[in-house]
């Protein structure tokens, strides 16, 4: 095998959409050289396992790099699309990131791309890339940080086998292999209730499955989020910004956990799939109105926590075992997305390395350019991480409180820093700002939405040291 050494400015572990995000303000914000490694043969990280049908749950214009808006601003107006706008799809996203990457980054001349490359080194000092195709291993002398992307890497199921027990014999299937089935089955039964599992059932009712023949099992309840609540375009300022006053006024008027989210739902902030089942999981996923009403027409949901082992006769669960089906179809939804990063075990920016950890709530890619930002304008890290203070993306009810406490925490420091705010206010990826761009002055509608939401955003401030003291006292009885 041969070795050899190159050097560069910025190391980049992954060449997923965190990366690409980060790598594109850095570019415009510096003129530093960067080398990127990646063990997939093109960019876009895990959405190149994803399964072919997946989509954003978000409107494509809040996803993907600063420089180049991600889809056509279109309106989806298919039967469950609501007319709100546009979904990418998997195709879509790494067709954009392949084209960022030969179209942007290398004409640059100051980025390099390794594909198909395995990154080697202890993420210190020593830092080697070996190719996965020829062995070839090359060392790589880093002059200022070396760029973590993979910290809050996606797990997919195509990538991480069932931590459940299946007998043989039992038909149980990636949710990548669903469109690949070859024959009928009597039952389709789900594992999992979070975004992969909802866009599974969504995608068998879609192609003509009869809601009797889904079995769904869902360990936790989610809450969900309302996609038409924010949306891109004029026509939608005073409902966007109104969601966002909504979800600060009820944080404001909040005495407890509990009665949180009941304003939060009674403003149509949040929603649940059963009125009958108090929600445990909060994974931020969005689901339109017309999607809602579909998932509602599955009745048999399994709601025993999460799963064993399946055999011929019997599916055991956490919480009990029900009758099982030698001819149902299993559909594997059961990969936990984004992993956990325990708060306080990890920084932005960690000596000379950068972690590319979530800084505002929900938005990963906006997170990974602000980091960039700061990190190309900005030397003392102190200051640096308190602009980029660890927003912890939630995966329970109360980690919705946490994330708004660190976010909120993340503002106020924002305003602060004037370079940042003059970015900020141009940045399209941030919804703040894309949405406030849209206001149009002498507007009285929108005009008093604006007022609306500056005084709930203040009045959240003010109580949410209650509300943390109500989230730990939940957490020492747990």
């Amino acid at each position: 095998m041969n070795t050899s050494t190159m050097a560069t400015d910025y190391l980049v572990i992954g060449a997923g959409a965190t990366a690409m995000a980060f790598v594109d303000t850095l570019l415009d914000q510096s003129d530093a050289s960067v080398l990127m490694v990646d063990r997939h043969a093109q960019p876009g990280g895990h959405w190149n396992d994803a399964y072919s049908f997946v989509r954003l749950h978000q409107p494509s214009a809040f996803y993907g790099v600063n420089s180049c808006e991600l889809g056509s601003g279109q309106k989806d107006e298919s039967e469950w699309g609501g007319g709100l706008y546009e979904l990418a799809s998997g195709a879509e996203i790494v067709s954009y990131f392949d084209q960022l990457m030969h179209h942007r980054f290398l004409p640059s001349g100051r980025v390099r791309y390794f594909p198909m490359h395995n990154y080697e080194g202890d993420r210190t000092d020593s830092h080697c890339i070996t190719s996965l195709l020829t062995g070839e291993r090359n060392t790589v002398q880093v002059r200022r940080k070396l760029v973590d992307a993979t910290i809050a890497q996606a797990a997919v199921p195509s990538t991480h086998p069932p931590h459940y027990r299946i007998e043989p014999g039992i038909r149980c299937v990636p949710l990548n292999d669903l469109p690949k089935i070859g024959q009928p089955y009597l039952r389709y039964a789900v594992v999992g209730g979070g975004k992969t599992g909802i866009d599974a059932c969504l995608w068998l009712l879609q192609n003509g499955v009869a809601p009797g023949r889904i079995q769904w099992i869902v360990p936790n309840a989610p809450w969900l989020l309302d996609r038409a609540n924010f949306q891109p375009g004029q026509e939608n300022v005073v409902r966007t910004i109104g969601s966002l006053a909504n979800q600060f006024e009820a944080i404001g008027a909040a005495d407890s956990i509990p009665d949180l989210f009941l304003r939060l739902e009674s403003v149509g902030e949040l929603l649940r799939i059963d009125q009958a089942v108090e929600p445990t999981a909060f994974r931020a996923a969005t689901i339109s109105q017309a999607e809602l009403r579909a998932l509602r027409r599955i009745t048999n949901v399994v709601r025993l926590g999460r799963v064993c082992a399946i055999d011929a006769s019997r599916i055991s669960l956490e919480r009990g075992s029900i009758a099982g089906d030698p001819d149902a179809l299993y559909i594997d939804c059961s990969a936990s997305a984004v992993p956990i990063i325990p708060e306080g075990s990890v920084k932005a920016f960690d000596g000379n390395r950068i972690n590319l950890v979530t800084v505002s709530s929900y938005q990963i890619l906006f997170s990974a350019a602000v980091i960039a930002y700061v990190e190309s304008h900005l030397d003392d890290q102190m200051q640096m991480n308190q602009l980029c203070g660890f927003v912890p993306l939630p995966r329970s009810p109360v980690d919705w409180v946490r994330m708004w406490a660190a976010y909120l925490g993340n503002q106020r420091q924002w305003k602060n820093h004037a370079g940042l705010s003059n970015w900020l206010a141009q940045c399209h990826l941030h919804l703040l700002p894309t949405v406030l761009r849209s206001l149009q002055e002498g507007d009285p509608e929108k005009l008093a939405v604006l007022n609306r939401f500056t005084e709930a955003r203040k009045k959240a401030l003010e109580n949410m040291p209650r509300l943390l003291q109500a989230v730990a006292g939940l957490a020492q009885e747990s």
